[in-house]
């Protein structure tokens, strides 16, 4: 078979189309997809597309279109005329080198990408900028500037102006027409653009960070200071006799209680159980997303061998007569100890981002505030000869360890009721969230493709995410139940765990149903299935699990997490606490995921959204 034709080569500077527009900006070539035959490329602000070849244009090509159609046969160029032109207001330079106007397009490709709102307005039009200039003599000039303005084209052929400041963008003029009120800017033909001089200006360099978010500056401020409080609140309530919020505050414990040596020796221990199992060549070794450098990083994903052995080491040291019940009664310095290591390890990773190439920092990450940067994190993959701390501390400690901290709370509850086995919700709990936990160490590889592992950084929110949060709250249903049993009927068992299996059956197939129509969206098994196309080269899906609802996976993790706070019955709001917070994440995420693909797929998102009205629970939300 014939393969295509590649034009454009890995790393090439090339203008490319911003979907649904005609917007063209310089983008770096990233790699070429021969089966889809589409080229990834990757924007000055870091955004990746995938683009097709007619989407992409030759800057060189693209300039010397721009000079034969200012020099066409139908445009008189006759030298007074241009000078007389130069001082009309629409035009507002003069003849003075200093205060030439950069007009053709390329010259403003180099901006970045358009906002979302911007994307829609502008379809099939094309943007010029300008830089603001000085203006002098304006008086004596405004006679003759009125009578020139009156011989100009008709408005409605002529080009719109944005005028951005600070922005040297070379030496061209134009006509433009002036912007009132809420005038819609239409497209600039060639023919409109009149060359002036061919030397263009350089390109503005990419800003290196992007928005800030969770709050900005201040935001990381605060983060800083609840994240770990709340915490620590959460794990010395449920330890409490009554844990409903009517007992508020509870009681702090003496400063001694807060630290055990053992404690912190059992955490060290095992993380480095985890990193061993982690360089093991054992597995396969994945190729993750590319980088802004182009780059693919391999990953080692053996998470599911890296848990049947933990299993075993543990099942191996109860029938030693290691006591595992250790876990429930030193909770709280387990805790305390988790989250001096993720400090540590916060500001090694911030130290060691200060010498980290430009190309090697997370976008998010680079805002020049300390704080900030320390808590979102400052370099994107921090690695130690090939051993990816983020990767690492995503999937393995934590992880991992909440699956062996509910094995030990079963048997703290078995110790602590008297029961030769765990209850019925103890076992329904610890089912249900290992069967979460497997499922995502079997399906690794998937979150390669992650916004963890594709753009943030890795700071303190993920390292205090992955250490401390996840194995100290997504606990917290079995620790509840150590001291406040809940007895389950047959028929409730039965109706929590149908429950269950309906929400993982929407999880694992609508997931399944996206990753299939990535990975080949001309599969005949899928050809059943409506699509919107979009100018990405992308196409959305409007049928199957995500016509039903946008997120159709956030629907079965919910109903999920639902079947994980039942078996705790309603006596108290404690053990819902992964529920409610789960539904402000999924949302949350929801809105950050709106703002993104609206920028990315500009119009046909749009279209998606009219064609699919809910978000994430059909007809409610």
């Amino acid at each position: 078979m014939k393969m295509p034709a590649v034009r454009h080569q890995r790393g090439d500077m090339v203008m490319g189309r911003w979907p649904g527009s005609s917007l063209y900006y310089e983008v770096k070539v990233l790699g070429f997809d021969a089966k889809s035959s589409l080229y990834t490329v990757i924007y000055k602000d870091g955004t990746e597309l995938e683009l097709r070849e007619q989407d992409i244009k030759n800057a060189s090509d693209f300039l010397i279109r721009s000079r034969s159609h200012s020099r066409s046969p139908g445009r008189r160029r006759s030298r007074s005329r241009s000078r007389s032109r130069s001082r009309s207001p629409a035009r507002t330079t003069r003849r003075s080198p200093s205060r030439k106007v950069a007009a053709v397009a390329a010259a403003a490709l180099t901006d970045g990408p358009p906002s979302s709102r911007r994307d829609t307005r502008l379809k099939d039009s094309l943007e010029v900028r300008l830089s603001p200039l000085k203006q002098t003599k304006a008086a004596e000039n405004n006679e003759q500037e009125k009578k020139e303005e009156n011989n100009t084209v008709n408005e409605k052929s002529e080009a719109t102006v944005e005028a951005e400041p600070g922005k040297s963008q070379g030496r061209y003029n134009l006509r433009r027409r002036k912007i009132t009120g809420d005038a819609k800017p239409v497209e600039a033909k060639p023919e409109q653009l009149e060359e002036e001089d061919a030397n263009l200006a350089a390109a503005p360099a990419a800003s290196p960070t992007t928005p800030l978010d969770f709050g900005g500056k201040i935001g990381a401020y605060f983060w800083l200071l609840f994240l770990p409080a709340w915490v620590l609140f959460l794990v010395l309530q449920v330890n409490q006799e009554d844990p409903s919020l009517t007992s508020f505050p509870p009681p702090l414990p003496p400063l001694e209680a807060f630290w055990d040596t053992q404690a912190f020796g059992f955490v060290i221990l095992w993380i480095l159980l985890q990193v061993l199992l982690y360089v093991l060549p054992v597995g396969k070794l994945s190729e993750g997303m590319p980088l802004r450098s182009g780059e693919r990083l391999k990953y080692r994903t053996n998470g599911f061998f890296a848990i049947t052995v933990s299993s075993l080491v543990a099942v191996a040291a109860v029938h030693q007569g290691v006591d595992l019940t250790y876990i429930h009664s030193h909770f709280l310095q387990l805790t305390v100890a988790s989250f001096l290591i993720s400090v540590l390890l916060s500001v090694y990773l911030y130290v060691r981002s200060r010498y980290a190439a430009t190309e090697q920092l997370a976008l998010g990450g680079s805002s020049g505030n300390v704080v900030y940067d320390f808590f979102k994190g400052h370099e994107l993959n921090p690695r130690i000869k090939g051993f990816d701390l983020k990767f690492f501390c995503e999937m393995r400690p934590g992880l991992i360890g909440w699956c062996l901290i509910n094995f030990a709370m079963a048997l703290a509850e078995m110790k602590q009721q008297k029961l030769d086995a765990p209850s019925y919700s103890m076992i329904l709990v610890n089912l249900f969230q290992l069967l979460y936990v497997v499922d995502g160490l079997w399906n690794e590889e998937a979150i390669l493709t992650t916004m963890d592992l594709m753009h943030d950084g890795f700071g303190f929110m993920l390292a205090f995410g992955d250490l401390v949060w996840v194995p100290s709250t997504y606990t917290l249903q079995a620790y509840y139940l150590v001291s406040h049993p809940n007895p389950l009927s047959l028929p409730a068992v039965a109706a929590i765990i149908a429950l269950k299996l309906v929400g993982f059956y929407i999880f694992r197939k609508s997931n399944s149903e996206k990753n299939a129509f990535r990975r080949n969206p001309s599969d005949p098994k899928l050809s059943h299935l409506k699509t919107i196309p979009t100018a990405t080269g992308k196409s959305l899906l409007v049928s199957g699990w995500w016509g039903v609802v946008r997120h159709p996976n956030y629907l079965g993790d919910l109903l999920m997490a639902l079947a994980w706070s039942l078996p705790c019955g309603f006596s108290h709001l404690l053990p819902w606490y992964y529920m409610i917070y789960f539904i402000i994440l999924l949302v949350h995420r929801d809105a950050r995921d709106m703002s993104e693909c609206r920028r990315k797929y500009g119009s046909a998102w749009e279209e998606y959204c009219r064609t699919v009205r809910y978000r994430i629970i059909p007809r409610v939300y």
